[in-house]
This record gives C-alpha cells, structure tokens and sequence, in this order.
C-alpha cells in the first residue's frame, strides 16, 4: 500500500459517453475508486458505492469511479458498457475510464474496488477496503471507508488499522 500523506496523482480522463473529467479544486477531499463492469467484488458492493457518495456530497468530498481494465480482454468492461453499469446501479458519480491504465499505475492501484481517499490538499488520507465483507460473507455496509470519510472531515488523524484491499486484480494488458 502507498504511503499516507502522498499527493494525489493529476489526471484527466473521459466517461463512458467520452466527457472529460479531472478533481476539482477547492473540495473537502477527494475520493477515487477503481472499479469495473464486471468484477463480482464490485457488484457486492455496487449499492453501497450509492450511500457512499450522498456521504460524499453531504460532506463536500468529490467522488469518481475509474474502470482501468483491458477492454480487449474484457469487453464487458468497454465504455459503453460502463454507462450501463451506472445507470443500473444508480451511480450518479463520474465513472471514469482509463484506456491507457497510466493512471491506475500513478494510484498503484490493484484490484477492484481499490479506494484512495485524499483530503482537501490532496493528500493520501485513508486507503484499502471499503468493509470488512465479501462477495461470499455477508452484506455490505461500507464501515471502513464510511468512518474514513467522517474522520476526515471533522479533521482526526487517518484511521490507523488500514487494511489493503481485497477484489479481482485490474486487468492489464
């Protein structure tokens, strides 16, 4: 796992319909999830990513998806598919795609859903796991990144027990 503190990486990408996308300035933080169509891991947890950000919103904190995977291999993943994907699992934020996968490598992201929440100077605050459940072991609640969120915003530390996330490795080429 990066080291807490990092500063976030800058990039631009386009959605699903080919908008452009990048951080705004001037927010309580950012949070950016690796994510795909088709991962089972990301299914498990696709109506939590909804609670997470009006969590987001209440709180200020800008919310983007990044699909990063290999569309050759995984068509299912392609953009037009993503566009799919959100409006079926009620995603409102960018789902972003990453055609290139250069900016899963400037995040070191893994695997789906990895999450990099940075604060407000675009600092590493909180990554890992969403919560403690799996595909196979429960529902899921999204305690982890749900208690990260409210930390940073009423200004504590990062949660100390930041555990590596857990998902399908990103597809790459």
């Amino acid at each position: 796992m990066i080291q807490l503190g990092t500063s976030m990486p800058q990039f631009t990408l386009p959605d699903g319909r080919g908008d452009q996308w990048s951080p705004a300035s001037k927010t309580a933080g950012t949070l950016v999830v690796f994510i795909c169509n088709h991962c089972p891991f990301v299914i498990h947890v696709a109506k939590t990513l909804v609670h997470i950000h009006a969590l987001c919103n209440e709180y200020k904190i800008e919310m983007v998806g990044i699909n990063s995977n290999d569309i050759d291999s995984y068509p299912d993943d392609a953009p037009q598919n993503m566009i799919e994907t959100a409006h079926e699992n009620g995603w409102q934020f960018p789902y972003l795609f990453d055609a290139t996968q250069q900016v899963a490598r400037d995040f070191s992201a893994a695997c789906t859903p990895d999450v990099f929440l940075y604060d407000g100077q675009d600092k590493l605050y909180y990554r890992g796991q969403i919560d403690e459940s799996r595909p196979s072991n429960g529902e899921s609640n999204g305690k982890n990144l749900k208690v990260a969120l409210q930390s940073l915003v009423t200004g504590e530390p990062s949660p100390t027990n930041q555990k590596p996330a857990i998902g399908c490795n990103i597809k790459w080429r």
